[in-house]
C-alpha cells in the first residue's frame, strides 16, 4: 500500500500540518492547494510544502490527519 504525506514545514524546520491519505490524486489536489496558498512573504521566510510515499500507516507523522479515502 501506498500512503501520501502532505507536510507543511516551518522556516525552524518544524512540521507544521500533515495530512496522509491512500487515493493519489486527493494528495496531489492537496499539495497542489497547500503550494497556491503559500504567500511570498511565506516562502521568503522559508516555508515549504513537500509530498512523499511511505508504505504503511506506522511511518506517517503521529500528529497527521489520517484520511482512509
Amino acid at each position: 500500500m501506498t500512503i501520501w504525506v502532505n507536510e507543511q514545514i516551518d522556516p525552524c524546520g518544524i512540521l507544521y500540518s500533515c495530512i496522509a491519505c491512500s487515493d493519489e490524486q486527493a494528495a496531489l489536489e492537496c499539495h497542489q492547494t497547500w503550494l497556491n496558498s503559500l504567500t511570498e512573504e511565506q516562502k521568503e521566510e522559508g516555508w515549504i510544502v513537500q509530498i512523499r510515499t511511505v508504505e504503511s500507516w506506522d511511518e506517517v507523522p503521529v500528529n497527521a490527519l489520517k484520511l482512509n479515502i
